[in-house]
């Protein structure tokens, strides 16, 4: 069966501005993306049906016969048992999978297929909003680590200054690198991954994910439920935040219940407010009703899209969303909703030109020896292009 992962519309719009530059299924929640868990669960491989300017980057590769898939569904074995007896499945109005020919592919109904699905009867997660990302991280993080670890022996730490508790819940994979750290798995799982670097000093508790290549820094204060993912940097106190990959906050400063994509990077003492001073719930921008909705959460921090910059000593208030290639700087907190390709702070804002952001981009992309390629500018370009409306300083 050539399994393809499609996404219904009004959770990609709601998954902005993470969603601008992949498709859901590229989403990282708990160790890995949404892709991944799928494809070891399934144990074959998968492709996208996504938006048309980010096919070229994620294509889809169809059969005679295809099962499509709801990338907002983070799986399980029993689901992915059922998938594989070829059901068409449902959770109450939301389409789980069916199964269509190519020739049906561009043509089927939702409806239609929602209403032929079964009803799927067990527990799921689905991940229609940005700060789901954060919110069932840890339970995923122990989804995702049961995954990874079942059967296998984790790496011996050799380092005699390194404090462990509850060892049998840290798997270590070969080439990572602790040393005189502070770690505790008593409360959930830790994950260190290939080739990652745990530095002196740091402190760390579960359920946390640390992924290929990724630096937790000296001194650093982990309290748990967070993801850093593939060779990011990170420093001074993270809680219950996710940073999907290649980004930095390398110093001090506070973030909490927090997502941060690709390519960020956060300057020294940067904080993020994750509770309001009247405890009231946190409202986010919503690029999908155009307004702030309420998120029903206490707690709420920082939803920053991918190439997106901070400078020194930045506060960002409670419930803040920063989309594509903004760069923000200066003194006082800017406003809780910053577009794309803004350029500024709390004094005002003026446009972070294309030409710039590519040169910025390719800049930072190359230090990770990762190309900035055509793919990566026909992206951004039409972005771009198609986010004018939202940039509401150059109709003044």
């Amino acid at each position: 069966m050539n399994y393809l992962l499609i996404e219904q519309a009004d959770f990609r719009e709601r998954l902005k501005p993470f969603t601008f530059t992949r498709p859901i299924a590229e989403v990282r929640v708990g160790i890995l993306t949404i892709r991944e868990k799928w494809e070891k669960l399934l144990e074959e491989s998968t492709s996208y049906i996504t938006s048309p300017y980010l096919s070229a980057k994620f294509p889809k590769k169809l059969a005679d016969q295809n099962m499509l898939i709801n990338s907002s569904v983070c799986p399980t074995p029993e689901l992915v048992a059922a998938i594989k007896m070829g059901a068409s499945l449902k959770k109450g109005d939301i389409l789980i999978c069916f199964s269509a020919s190519e020739n049906e592919i561009d043509a089927f109904s939702p409806s239609q297929k929602l209403e032929e699905a079964a009803e799927y009867d067990g527990e799921l997660t689905f991940i229609t909003d940005t700060w789901h990302i954060f919110q069932y991280n840890a339970k995923e993080i122990k989804a995702d680590f049961e995954l990874l670890t079942k059967g296998r022996k984790s790496k011996t730490i050799d380092d005699h200054a390194t404090v462990v508790y509850g060892k049998d819940n840290l798997f270590v994979e070969e080439g990572a690198s602790i040393k005189a750290a502070i770690i505790n798995a008593e409360d959930g799982p830790v994950y260190i991954g290939k080739n990652a670097h745990v530095h002196e000093g740091a402190i760390i508790k579960g359920a946390f994910a640390l992924c290929e290549g990724a630096h937790v820094n000296m001194g650093a204060k982990v309290k748990g439920d967070s993801t850093v993912g593939p060779y990011c940097k990170v420093g001074g106190e993270i809680s219950n935040t996710v940073f999907f990959g290649y980004s930095n906050k390398g110093h001090d400063g506070f973030i909490g219940n927090s997502v941060v994509g690709e390519w960020c990077n956060l300057g020294a003492d940067t904080n993020t407010s994750n509770l309001k001073n009247n405890y009231a719930n946190v409202k986010l921008w919503s690029y999908a009703d155009k307004r702030f909705k309420d998120t029903g959460l206490q707690f709420c921090g920082l939803m920053m899209g991918d190439h997106s910059k901070c400078g020194i000593n930045t506060m960002f208030n409670t419930g803040t969303v920063v989309g594509i290639s903004a760069n923000i700087y200066g003194s006082g907190f800017p406003r809780n909703y910053i577009p794309s390709f803004a350029w500024g702070g709390a004094a005002g804002f003026t446009t972070f030109q294309l030409r710039k952001a590519f040169e910025v981009a390719e800049k930072v992309m190359e230090r990770r020896k990762v190309d900035f390629d055509q793919n990566e500018k026909d992206i951004l370009t039409h972005l771009f292009e198609n986010d004018q409306e939202e940039r509401f300083w150059e109709k003044k």
